[in-house]
């Protein structure tokens, strides 16, 4: 039973540090400036959580959602993978949109499914398509979550854009906000020192591997604990919501979809971040009730998206003129997964020659579902206008959806 007064959650500790003033630096600053710079800094010091009963510092109204989102994770994903379309793929592309959205990083949907093929240098574009495939390892993810593991999710995001610092712990003092810049004097939050990244992610690591905490709560407090910690120079953000995902499936909460959880948190980032606030002043209640939010919008948009795209899909079957087992078809399918195609994609998904993909595209391209685009000099690609703009639609409503 959970208590009437819930237990508080160990909140941060700090501990002053010293900041040195490079020559370089002084010689961007005024005096003023660099006398400032050189006072003592405050920086955080994580709690270890390895052993600790979340539980018992929730709220009984705050458990009751747990259960609730709990059910109704289960539901969803049990629907969702019943249908008869890619929906599981569709929801992970919506995931890795939002989640790069809560960044300010946004693209359209055609424009990262085509960085997706390598077709796109636009810089947004491809971040967001390698938070795609860090998603797709992060829920690929059976072993359980370890420092390795999350260095290697984290390397997957970063290496197109800033491959000197993907997959590396920092070495260095990070910060968030306040308009610091120079120092971390000032900032809203000044993440631990860098020494104390990797043994705060092994207890952070050792309380995610616990069977005996309900998935969401679980989920909520890794996420909030490893952005804490920011063990990263860059991609905090999308590595943390990448790894709630792995704990929900872990715990049977969504073993054959993606719940895109950042979708709904992005209907209200500012509480999101107080939440995170919260947490980390000793009050767990937040952040889990916010999480459980997030869910719930999600599960409601993404029921949404669903019926959108079985609309489409049904829509094909009068204007596809090919047997249900032909090349044609088995594209149409694929287009749920990467709505955004060129001839060597299809000869290798579908393992068929160049002249039957070409043929099969052409089909589409008769029946209406795939239109010609020019993405890059002599490389033709088609894209599906009708899924694509389903994406374009989802990623506008959790914007709004409050």
């Amino acid at each position: 039973m959970n208590p009437a007064e819930p237990r508080s959650w160990p909140p941060l500790s700090y501990e002053e540090l010293e900041w040195t003033v490079s020559d370089d630096l002084r010689a961007h600053v005024d005096v003023f400036q660099a006398r400032r710079m050189q006072q003592p800094y405050r920086a955080a010091i994580t709690p270890s959580i390895a052993d600790t009963d979340p539980v018992s510092a929730l709220t009984r109204e705050t458990m009751a959602l747990v259960h609730s989102t709990s059910a109704s994770l289960t539901r969803f994903d049990q629907d969702m993978a019943n249908l008869p379309v890619a929906m599981p793929a569709i929801l992970l592309r919506s995931e890795s949109a939002s989640s790069s959205q809560i960044e300010k990083l946004s693209s359209s949907a055609r424009n990262i499914a085509a960085a997706q093929l390598g077709l796109s240098d636009k810089r947004n574009a491809m971040e967001i398509a390698a938070n795609t495939d860090a998603m797709w390892q992060a829920v690929a993810i059976e072993d359980g979550l370890d420092v390795d593991t999350i260095c290697s999710i984290h390397h997957t995001l970063m290496a197109r854009t800033e491959p000197d610092i993907a997959g590396r712990l920092r070495q260095q003092q990070v910060w968030i906000g306040g308009g610091a810049s120079l120092s971390p004097h000032g900032a809203d939050y000044v993440a631990p020192a860098w020494q104390r990244v990797r043994g705060a992610l092994e207890d952070m690591a050792a309380f995610a591997a616990r069977g005996d905490v309900p998935g969401i709560v679980q989920a909520s407090v890794v996420h909030a604990q490893f952005e804490s910690i920011h063990p990263f120079e860059d991609g905090n953000g999308r590595t943390g919501r990448a790894i709630i995902h792995p704990l929900l499936r872990a715990s049977g909460l969504a073993t054959r979809t993606t719940v895109p959880v950042s979708a709904g948190l992005l209907g209200d980032v500012p509480s999101y971040f107080a939440a995170l606030e919260s947490y980390r002043s000793g009050d767990l209640n937040p952040i889990v009730a916010r999480v459980c939010a997030g869910a719930q919008s999600a599960i409601v948009g993404g029921r949404a998206l669903a019926a959108e795209v079985q609309e489409i899909r049904e829509s094909w079957i009068t204007s596809i003129h090919a047997r249900s087992d032909s090349s044609a078809w088995r594209l149409a399918d694929q287009l749920f997964r990467q709505p955004v195609v060129n001839a060597a994609y299809v000869a290798s998904h579908l393992d068929v020659s160049d002249r039957a993909s070409r043929n099969a595209i052409e089909t589409l391209v008769t029946a209406g579902v795939l239109t010609p685009v020019t993405l890059a000099r002599r490389n033709q690609a088609w894209q599906a206008p009708k899924i694509l703009a389903a994406m374009d639609r989802f990623a506008e409503m959790s914007t709004r959806r409050r």
